[in-house]
């Protein structure tokens, strides 16, 4: 057991491990950039007064809601193939841009729920004011809406955002080889080395820590926009 803990074979293992961790990272801040800004136009169209739209985003947000990430991911990365839509490009990279959709459209659905929540959860005595003082809608949105809603929209993000930092090692089931998926080859063999359990336990320092700081992070948000009470 010895030779498990030597220098050469620590440094192979965290070589390895922050590797994984640097596509963790990339899948985070990808599904952020992507699913913030569509989870807004989704809650449009599950807002719309249009009815065969608003009908339409309120069952694909039930469908996407209802399943297992982990199925969608599945699903995204093999149907298309399978019935010869198209294929996604090969090796590490196709299976980065498969997942990364995959978690976009996951996540904007559960984003578009809390925004509707924090949109309809304004007053509308405030909104008819702002009519009142001749604005457009689009100015009142900005200038009434917007701002109330990111205040009561941040607890329930903070907990969506906080999930995915633990819901990014799903993308191993695709063989994604995020830090979680490289912990593991150390037990099977996969990196040369078999039998390792140890760098399954330090994957979870990883998280720990991740989480710690967007956790941080997320409160100093929420204490500055405490002047919305």
């Amino acid at each position: 057991m010895i030779e498990f803990f030597t220098s050469s074979t620590f440094q192979t293992v965290l070589s390895a491990l922050n590797s994984g961790f640097f596509k963790t990272l990339q899948l985070f801040f990808i599904t952020l950039i992507g699913a913030l800004p569509l989870g807004l136009i989704i809650s449009f169209g599950s807002m719309s007064r249009f009815l065969p739209l608003r009908w339409l985003t309120r069952t694909v947000v039930w469908i996407i809601r209802g399943t297992p990430l982990v199925l969608q991911i599945i699903a995204l990365f093999y149907v298309p193939g399978i019935w010869k839509w198209f294929n996604w490009p090969s090796g590490e990279g196709g299976r980065m841009m498969a997942v990364c959709v995959a978690f976009i459209i996951n996540y904007a659905c559960y984003f578009s729920e809390i925004y509707r929540g924090g949109i309809q959860g304004v007053p509308k005595g405030q909104q008819e004011a702002g009519q009142v003082l001749g604005m457009t809608k689009s100015q009142i949105f900005r200038h009434v809406t917007l701002l109330q809603m990111i205040k009561r929209i941040v607890p329930p993000m903070s907990n969506e955002v906080i999930t995915l930092v633990k819901d990014t090692s799903l993308a191993r089931v695709v063989s994604l080889q995020e830090v979680i998926w490289m912990g593991e080859s150390f037990m099977k063999g996969n990196s040369g080395i078999a039998g390792l359990v140890w760098p399954m336990f330090f994957t979870a320092v990883y998280y720990l820590i991740f989480s710690g700081i967007v956790t941080m992070l997320l409160g100093r948000l929420e204490k500055k926009l405490a002047f919305f009470q």
